[in-house]
């Protein structure tokens, strides 16, 4: 990381005194980026004896809601006591005169998350089928949750979420391609468009959504069994549909017989080895536990790799405008265009659940 891009991510002599005034002063402090994430900003902060974590969107111009650290902070204080486990959050910030924009502070906890490889302590079949089951129970904790009762009840609009997501991400693709497609286009993504918003289920089941869960967004205790500890990164969350949840999930969960990954950057592969739950098996637990049912899910795959392909897009157009320091955001080139294929092959029946 440049210091250049740092100096753009925070102001520490702002950032310290803003912590000093909120949550005490202390002796010495440290601060460091954490870059294994592609979308929000992550800051490790040692404070004293505490550890702690700061998110913040990335500098320059973003798509409208992509990067909604406030909205992150809200509902992962609305969670704090129930049965999905967050971290205890500690403070919010929408002053841009601190460190140039909205961000918030939450504990950091201990744990092993699961992005490149499974922790040996793992890797035995009764372990790796319980990583799986922890997923996806923990899924079904989120979307049986009365968000009324927790004080979410104003936190979405239900009713529409699926048309909503389609129109949505064209706009988001629609605001990558103003720059993206002076160096290349993607046309299959139109054709794909146009077969979601021909395809919308008329109506869906209304829940609290995650909108970005996936094994590497929650985090496993580093004891064993594997027990989920921490479910992150709740920036997309609002009220709508679960079954769009599921299916982005199961966007990034590998079985056997798939082909290679479009993105192998953002895909692990090590849940095809034995004794992970096929995605039929995660489905068919998630439908015992909500008592729902994963109706048009050719419909929610493809929308997933849709919206997956929106992300990538929404990267490489900040790739192009010197706004990230990522070395995942000018592969987008090729990999978009390769997951427009992979969603194409869903809506056609050719890749199957």
């Amino acid at each position: 990381m440049s210091d250049e891009y740092y100096e753009r991510l925070v102001d520490e002599d702002a950032l310290v005194a803003y912590l000093e005034e909120h949550l005490g002063e202390v002796d010495d402090y440290e601060i460091e980026r954490h870059q294994e994430g592609h979308s929000n900003e992550t800051l490790f902060v040692t404070w004293g004896g505490e550890d702690l974590v700061i998110r913040r969107p990335p500098p320059g111009e973003t798509a409208d809601t992509a990067h909604d650290v406030l909205r992150e902070h809200r509902v992962t204080a609305a969670l704090a006591d129930t049965d999905v486990p967050v971290p205890e959050t500690k403070v919010a910030c929408d002053d841009h005169d601190v460190i140039g924009s909205d961000f918030y502070v939450m504990e950091r906890l201990e744990g092993d998350v699961l992005r490149e490889d499974e922790p040996e302590r793992f890797a035995d079949p009764d372990h790796r089928r319980r990583i799986g089951e922890e997923l996806v129970d923990t899924l079904a904790k989120i979307h049986r949750l009365d968000y009324a009762e927790i004080g979410l009840g104003e936190f979405g609009r239900p009713a529409g979420y699926t048309q909503r997501q389609v129109d949505r991400w064209g706009k988001q693709l629609s605001w990558a391609f103003e720059v993206t497609e002076d160096e290349r286009e993607v046309p299959v993504l139109y054709e794909v468009g146009d077969w979601l918003e021909a395809n919308v289920p008329e109506d869906h089941p209304h829940s609290l959504v995650h909108g970005d869960y996936k094994l590497d967004n929650v985090m496993f205790a580093r004891e064993q069994p594997p027990e989920l500890n921490a479910v992150f990164d709740w920036e997309m969350a609002t009220l709508g549909d679960p079954r769009a949840d599921l299916g982005w999930m199961l966007s990034y969960w590998r079985d056997p017989k798939d082909p290679e990954p479009e993105i192998p950057e953002l895909v692990t592969q090590f849940m095809e080895r034995e004794g992970y739950p096929t995605r039929v098996e995660l489905v068919d637990r998630w439908e015992e536990l909500t008592g729902l049912e994963f109706e048009h899910e050719r419909f929610y795959r493809t929308l997933a790799v849709y919206k997956l392909a929106g992300l990538g897009e929404m990267f490489f157009r900040r790739h192009l405008e010197g706004n990230a320091d990522n070395p995942l955001y000018p592969k987008m080139e090729d990999r978009v265009p390769a997951l427009a294929a992979r969603a194409k092959r869903i809506l056609e029946g050719d890749e199957p659940l």
